[in-house]
């Protein structure tokens, strides 16, 4: 573990801010040992769909080829008012620059697919981030913007890639919903697939660079409007936190009942034990009060600016420790290994 060096100030003002981070802290623990039970009997799963109460689906496409469609997939889906998302290696944005531009320019999301396609099954970690970042660095160098979803080359995962991808802050997309039009099915029957498998919620994927998707598009398109469905950029679609992932890959919305709840007593007994650093830094009433609520909410965010930058080092901490502690108590579990049915480029 690192070294941390603090001044005699940071002391005293990290001990303030430990104390309000304590009951938080004690709450993550039993989150993240609740979860690891449940990781040691099952898999790790990225995210095929996510449940949806509204008529919502995402419209994705791998990028990987060459670019022979990008002006027409730009054209069809304007004409339905759709938003795609688009994972594209950074090889093809080292190929075609101006066509990564003009997905972004239409309005649609650009996330990451690697940079030289590889197989991911069983991957060194370092290779793997190395991979990613550089891909990301290319998008963000083309569009402005970072990449916060990742879909593995191949469909290919395992326990250690999500684990992984989720450390650097990115959420790993699948799909339940596939038009294997890899395969160059006939637009009639890549039609037919995909509009048998829709629902609310769910995650379709295309490939770009095929005459036979840019025959079907335009009617798959068209009928999912007719139906009511938005088409929405997978960002738009997807949960972004309080959620679980049941077998199939689905994100459920968790209970409201399940949410951590911390009592007043135990946040008055915690105020109380630090009452006299906190006038040590001649809080104000308001001050405090945000304290309180931050306390018992467990949101740093809620703290007062002067003491978040040392909130954020303390949880940091604290984070590290619980994942080390979950690291720990999952070394029994054998890492799933998947591949999905899909070609390399």
């Amino acid at each position: 573990m690192r070294a941390v060096t603090f001044t005699k100030k940071q002391i005293k003002r990290a001990a303030a801010i430990a104390a309000f981070a304590l009951v938080a802290a004690a709450a993550a623990v039993t989150l993240i040992v609740t979860s690891v039970g449940s990781h040691a009997e099952k898999r790790l799963l990225p995210i095929y769909s996510t449940e949806c109460d509204e008529k919502k689906i995402a419209v994705t496409f791998d990028v990987a080829w060459e670019n022979s469609n990008t002006d027409q997939l730009i054209s069809i889906l304007k004409d339905n008012d759709a938003k795609a998302t688009f994972f594209i290696t950074g090889d093809w944005c080292d190929r075609y620059p101006d066509d990564v531009k003009k997905f972004f320019d239409a309005g649609h999301e650009i996330e990451n697919h690697s940079d030289k396609h590889p197989h991911v099954l069983g991957a060194n970690v370092n290779d793997l981030i190395a991979d990613t970042r550089e891909c990301s660095r290319k998008i963000k160098m083309l569009t402005g913007e970072e990449p916060s979803l990742y879909r593995a080359p191949y469909g290919e995962y395992d326990d250690s890639l999500i684990t992984t991808l989720d450390g650097m802050g990115m959420k790993v997309i699948q799909w339940d919903v596939d038009s294997v039009d890899w395969k160059k099915n006939s637009a009639a029957d890549i039609k037919k697939k995909v509009l048998k498998g829709v629902k609310p919620g769910s995650i379709l994927l295309f490939h770009n660079d095929l005459e036979n998707t840019t025959e079907a598009l335009p009617e798959i398109l068209s009928e999912l409007k007719s139906q009511g469905y938005e088409l929405v950029a997978v960002k738009d679609l997807i949960l972004q936190d309080n959620y679980t992932i049941d077998s199939n890959g689905k994100q459920i919305p968790a209970p409201a009942e399940d949410a951590v709840k911390i009592s007043d007593e135990k946040v008055e007994e915690v105020m109380a034990q630090y009452s006299d650093l906190m006038k040590s830094y001649n809080l104000s009433d308001e001050q405090i009060a945000q304290s309180r609520e931050a306390l018992k909410n467990g949101d740093a965010s809620a703290l007062p600016k002067e003491l978040q930058p040392f909130a954020k080092e303390v949880m940091a901490r604290i984070t590290e420790e619980n994942s080390n502690t979950s690291n720990a108590l999952s070394t029994s579990d054998s890492n799933s290994q998947i591949t999905e049915s899909v070609p390399q480029k």
